[in-house]
Protein backbone atom coordinates (compact mmCIF):
# COMPACT_ATOMS: atom_id res chain seq x y z
CA UNK A 1 0.00 0.00 0.00
CA UNK A 2 2.96 2.29 0.75
CA UNK A 3 4.03 1.92 -2.88
CA UNK A 4 0.73 3.41 -4.05
CA UNK A 5 0.40 6.19 -1.50
CA UNK A 6 3.47 8.44 -1.18
CA UNK A 7 4.44 9.37 2.37
CA UNK A 8 3.41 12.83 3.43
CA UNK A 9 6.56 14.69 4.60
CA UNK A 10 4.89 15.76 7.85
CA UNK A 11 8.11 15.64 9.89
CA UNK A 12 9.89 17.88 7.35
CA UNK A 13 7.00 20.36 7.38
CA UNK A 14 7.05 20.54 11.18
CA UNK A 15 10.85 21.01 11.21
CA UNK A 16 10.56 23.79 8.63
CA UNK A 17 7.76 25.43 10.63
CA UNK A 18 9.86 25.34 13.83
CA UNK A 19 12.85 26.80 11.93
CA UNK A 20 10.60 29.55 10.52
CA UNK A 21 9.24 30.41 13.97
CA UNK A 22 12.74 30.45 15.45
CA UNK A 23 14.11 32.76 12.73
CA UNK A 24 11.10 35.13 12.62
CA UNK A 25 10.22 35.35 16.32
CA UNK A 26 13.58 34.72 17.96
CA UNK A 27 13.49 38.02 19.84
CA UNK A 28 9.97 37.26 21.14
CA UNK A 29 11.07 33.88 22.47
CA UNK A 30 14.17 35.47 24.03
CA UNK A 31 11.93 37.98 25.82
CA UNK A 32 9.61 35.22 27.04
CA UNK A 33 12.60 33.20 28.23
CA UNK A 34 13.96 36.17 30.16
CA UNK A 35 10.57 36.83 31.77
CA UNK A 36 9.97 33.20 32.76
CA UNK A 37 13.51 32.84 34.10
CA UNK A 38 13.04 35.99 36.17
CA UNK A 39 9.81 34.65 37.68
CA UNK A 40 11.41 31.30 38.59
CA UNK A 41 14.54 32.96 40.02
CA UNK A 42 12.37 35.43 41.94
CA UNK A 43 10.38 32.62 43.58
CA UNK A 44 13.57 30.71 44.42
CA UNK A 45 15.20 33.84 45.89
CA UNK A 46 12.06 34.75 47.85
CA UNK A 47 11.64 31.26 49.32
CA UNK A 48 15.40 30.88 49.84
CA UNK A 49 15.49 34.09 51.87
CA UNK A 50 13.35 32.38 54.53
CA UNK A 51 15.22 29.95 56.84
CA UNK A 52 14.18 26.33 56.16
CA UNK A 53 12.70 25.70 59.62
CA UNK A 54 10.68 28.93 59.47
CA UNK A 55 9.36 28.12 55.97
CA UNK A 56 8.46 24.59 57.11
CA UNK A 57 6.51 26.08 60.06
CA UNK A 58 4.74 28.59 57.78
CA UNK A 59 3.70 25.85 55.33
CA UNK A 60 2.48 23.63 58.18
CA UNK A 61 0.45 26.52 59.65
CA UNK A 62 -1.13 27.14 56.25
CA UNK A 63 -1.88 23.43 56.00
CA UNK A 64 -3.43 23.49 59.51
CA UNK A 65 -5.60 26.50 58.62
CA UNK A 66 -6.81 25.02 55.33
CA UNK A 67 -6.90 21.31 56.15
CA UNK A 68 -6.44 19.61 59.51
CA UNK A 69 -3.90 19.04 62.23
CA UNK A 70 -2.58 15.71 60.89
CA UNK A 71 -1.71 17.25 57.49
CA UNK A 72 0.01 20.15 59.26
CA UNK A 73 2.13 17.75 61.33
CA UNK A 74 2.95 15.72 58.20
CA UNK A 75 3.96 18.93 56.37
CA UNK A 76 6.27 20.03 59.19
CA UNK A 77 7.94 16.63 59.56
CA UNK A 78 8.12 16.13 55.79
CA UNK A 79 9.78 19.45 54.98
CA UNK A 80 12.19 19.13 57.90
CA UNK A 81 13.09 15.65 56.58
CA UNK A 82 13.78 17.14 53.12
CA UNK A 83 16.10 19.70 54.74
CA UNK A 84 17.78 17.00 56.85
CA UNK A 85 18.44 14.86 53.76
CA UNK A 86 20.08 17.84 52.02
CA UNK A 87 17.51 18.46 49.27
CA UNK A 88 16.16 21.80 50.50
CA UNK A 89 17.60 23.94 47.68
CA UNK A 90 16.58 21.35 45.07
CA UNK A 91 13.07 21.35 46.60
CA UNK A 92 12.91 25.16 46.28
CA UNK A 93 13.89 24.90 42.60
CA UNK A 94 11.17 22.30 42.08
CA UNK A 95 8.57 24.39 43.93
CA UNK A 96 9.49 27.42 41.80
CA UNK A 97 9.14 25.43 38.56
CA UNK A 98 5.80 23.94 39.63
CA UNK A 99 4.38 27.22 40.98
CA UNK A 100 5.38 29.13 37.83
CA UNK A 101 3.84 26.45 35.60
CA UNK A 102 0.61 26.32 37.62
CA UNK A 103 0.27 30.13 37.81
CA UNK A 104 0.58 30.37 34.01
CA UNK A 105 -1.83 27.43 33.58
CA UNK A 106 -4.41 29.15 35.81
CA UNK A 107 -3.98 32.65 34.35
CA UNK A 108 -4.34 31.35 30.78
CA UNK A 109 -6.52 28.29 31.38
CA UNK A 110 -9.40 29.70 33.45
CA UNK A 111 -10.29 32.51 30.98
CA UNK A 112 -10.19 29.98 28.12
CA UNK A 113 -12.41 27.64 30.16
CA UNK A 114 -14.89 30.44 30.89
CA UNK A 115 -14.96 31.46 27.22
CA UNK A 116 -15.47 27.87 26.09
CA UNK A 117 -18.28 27.37 28.61
CA UNK A 118 -20.16 30.36 27.16
CA UNK A 119 -19.58 29.61 23.46
CA UNK A 120 -20.20 26.14 22.02
CA UNK A 121 -18.08 26.96 18.95
CA UNK A 122 -15.07 27.77 21.13
CA UNK A 123 -15.60 24.57 23.15
CA UNK A 124 -15.69 22.47 19.95
CA UNK A 125 -12.40 24.03 18.82
CA UNK A 126 -10.70 23.81 22.23
CA UNK A 127 -11.66 20.20 23.06
CA UNK A 128 -9.55 18.45 20.35
CA UNK A 129 -6.62 20.77 21.14
CA UNK A 130 -6.83 19.71 24.80
CA UNK A 131 -6.99 16.05 23.71
CA UNK A 132 -3.81 16.62 21.69
CA UNK A 133 -2.05 18.36 24.60
CA UNK A 134 -2.90 15.56 27.05
CA UNK A 135 -2.23 12.53 24.86
CA UNK A 136 0.96 13.64 23.12
CA UNK A 137 3.95 12.10 25.00
CA UNK A 138 5.40 14.76 27.30
CA UNK A 139 8.94 14.18 25.99
CA UNK A 140 7.86 15.53 22.58
CA UNK A 141 7.22 18.98 24.07
CA UNK A 142 10.87 19.25 25.08
CA UNK A 143 12.10 19.24 21.45
CA UNK A 144 10.51 22.49 20.17
CA UNK A 145 10.95 24.04 23.64
CA UNK A 146 14.73 23.57 23.32
CA UNK A 147 14.73 25.23 19.88
CA UNK A 148 12.72 28.20 21.12
CA UNK A 149 14.19 28.66 24.61
CA UNK A 150 17.52 26.79 24.62
CA UNK A 151 18.23 24.55 27.63
CA UNK A 152 17.59 25.35 31.29
CA UNK A 153 14.53 25.87 33.44
CA UNK A 154 12.50 27.79 30.80
CA UNK A 155 11.86 24.88 28.37
CA UNK A 156 10.94 22.81 31.43
CA UNK A 157 8.36 25.41 32.46
CA UNK A 158 6.94 25.64 28.93
CA UNK A 159 6.65 21.85 28.57
CA UNK A 160 5.05 21.63 32.05
CA UNK A 161 2.51 24.34 31.18
CA UNK A 162 1.44 22.57 27.97
CA UNK A 163 1.11 19.26 29.80
CA UNK A 164 -0.56 20.63 32.97
CA UNK A 165 -3.01 23.20 31.58
CA UNK A 166 -5.78 20.97 30.09
CA UNK A 167 -7.34 19.88 33.45
CA UNK A 168 -7.79 23.51 34.51
CA UNK A 169 -9.58 24.34 31.23
CA UNK A 170 -11.68 21.16 31.17
CA UNK A 171 -12.86 21.42 34.78
CA UNK A 172 -13.59 25.14 34.46
CA UNK A 173 -15.90 24.30 31.54
CA UNK A 174 -17.42 21.39 33.46
CA UNK A 175 -17.95 23.38 36.66
CA UNK A 176 -19.78 26.21 34.88
CA UNK A 177 -21.82 23.80 32.76
CA UNK A 178 -22.91 21.90 35.89
CA UNK A 179 -24.59 24.91 37.51
CA UNK A 180 -28.29 23.90 37.79
CA UNK A 181 -30.55 25.30 35.08
CA UNK A 182 -33.20 26.46 37.60
CA UNK A 183 -30.64 28.75 39.28
CA UNK A 184 -29.63 30.18 35.88
CA UNK A 185 -33.29 30.74 34.98
CA UNK A 186 -33.89 32.45 38.34
CA UNK A 187 -30.99 34.88 37.79
CA UNK A 188 -32.20 35.62 34.25
CA UNK A 189 -35.74 36.26 35.52
CA UNK A 190 -34.31 38.94 37.84
CA UNK A 191 -32.71 40.64 34.82
CA UNK A 192 -29.07 39.73 35.51
CA UNK A 193 -26.64 40.43 32.71
CA UNK A 194 -24.31 37.74 31.37
CA UNK A 195 -21.42 39.22 33.36
CA UNK A 196 -23.43 39.35 36.61
CA UNK A 197 -24.65 35.78 36.09
CA UNK A 198 -21.10 34.59 35.50
CA UNK A 199 -19.39 36.47 38.34
CA UNK A 200 -22.07 36.15 41.03
CA UNK A 201 -23.58 32.73 40.32
CA UNK A 202 -21.72 30.47 37.93
CA UNK A 203 -18.12 31.04 39.04
CA UNK A 204 -18.83 30.84 42.82
CA UNK A 205 -20.78 27.60 42.37
CA UNK A 206 -18.13 26.20 40.02
CA UNK A 207 -15.21 27.05 42.33
CA UNK A 208 -14.82 23.54 43.88
CA UNK A 209 -14.67 21.96 40.41
CA UNK A 210 -12.24 24.63 39.19
CA UNK A 211 -10.04 23.99 42.25
CA UNK A 212 -10.09 20.28 41.41
CA UNK A 213 -8.77 21.20 37.97
CA UNK A 214 -6.01 23.35 39.50
CA UNK A 215 -5.17 20.47 41.83
CA UNK A 216 -4.77 18.16 38.83
CA UNK A 217 -2.60 20.76 37.07
CA UNK A 218 -0.31 20.88 40.12
CA UNK A 219 0.02 17.10 40.14
CA UNK A 220 0.77 17.00 36.40
CA UNK A 221 3.34 19.80 36.73
CA UNK A 222 5.03 17.84 39.53
CA UNK A 223 5.05 14.74 37.35
CA UNK A 224 7.05 16.73 34.77
CA UNK A 225 9.98 17.65 37.04
CA UNK A 226 12.07 14.61 36.09
CA UNK A 227 11.32 15.06 32.36
CA UNK A 228 12.12 18.78 32.63
CA UNK A 229 15.49 17.95 34.20
CA UNK A 230 16.53 16.35 30.89
CA UNK A 231 16.70 19.82 29.34
CA UNK A 232 18.60 21.29 32.27
CA UNK A 233 15.83 22.32 34.70
CA UNK A 234 17.26 22.17 38.23
CA UNK A 235 15.52 20.64 41.23
CA UNK A 236 14.55 17.28 42.65
CA UNK A 237 13.93 15.93 39.16
CA UNK A 238 17.59 16.59 38.34
CA UNK A 239 18.61 14.58 41.41
CA UNK A 240 16.40 11.66 40.33
CA UNK A 241 17.66 11.82 36.73
CA UNK A 242 21.31 11.91 37.89
CA UNK A 243 20.69 8.97 40.24
CA UNK A 244 19.18 6.95 37.38
CA UNK A 245 22.10 7.66 35.03
CA UNK A 246 24.64 6.80 37.77
CA UNK A 247 22.63 3.82 39.11
CA UNK A 248 22.48 5.30 42.63
CA UNK A 249 19.29 3.73 43.96
CA UNK A 250 19.45 5.30 47.42
CA UNK A 251 19.86 8.85 46.11
CA UNK A 252 17.04 8.30 43.64
CA UNK A 253 14.70 7.06 46.38
CA UNK A 254 15.59 10.00 48.64
CA UNK A 255 14.91 12.58 45.92
CA UNK A 256 11.77 10.71 44.87
CA UNK A 257 10.57 10.70 48.49
CA UNK A 258 11.03 14.48 48.62
CA UNK A 259 8.87 14.84 45.47
CA UNK A 260 6.19 12.64 47.08
CA UNK A 261 6.16 14.78 50.24
CA UNK A 262 5.78 18.00 48.23
CA UNK A 263 3.05 16.39 46.09
CA UNK A 264 1.05 15.17 49.11
CA UNK A 265 1.20 18.55 50.87
CA UNK A 266 0.20 20.52 47.74
CA UNK A 267 -2.53 17.99 46.91
CA UNK A 268 -4.13 18.06 50.37
CA UNK A 269 -3.97 21.85 50.64
CA UNK A 270 -5.53 22.53 47.20
CA UNK A 271 -8.17 19.81 47.70
CA UNK A 272 -9.30 21.39 50.95
CA UNK A 273 -9.31 24.91 49.48
CA UNK A 274 -12.00 23.66 47.08
CA UNK A 275 -13.98 21.97 49.87
CA UNK A 276 -13.71 25.04 52.08
CA UNK A 277 -15.06 27.26 49.29
CA UNK A 278 -17.88 24.76 48.70
CA UNK A 279 -18.84 24.88 52.39
CA UNK A 280 -18.66 28.67 52.26
CA UNK A 281 -21.01 28.79 49.27
CA UNK A 282 -23.46 26.48 50.98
Amino acid sequence: MNEWIPKIPLANWIDQFVDWLTSKFGSVFDGLATGLESIVNGIVSGLGFIPPILLAIIISLVAWWLTKKSIAIFSLIGFLLIDYLGYWNAMLDTLALVLTSVIISVVVGIPIGIWASQKDTVRKIVTPILDFMQTMPAFVYLLPAIFFFNIGVVPGVVASVIFAMPPTIRLTILGIKQVPEDIIEATESFGSTTGQKLLKVQLPLATPTIMAGINQSIMLALSMVVIASMVGAPGLGEEVYRAVTQLKTGVGVEAGLAIVIVAIVLDRITQNVGKKNQRGNL
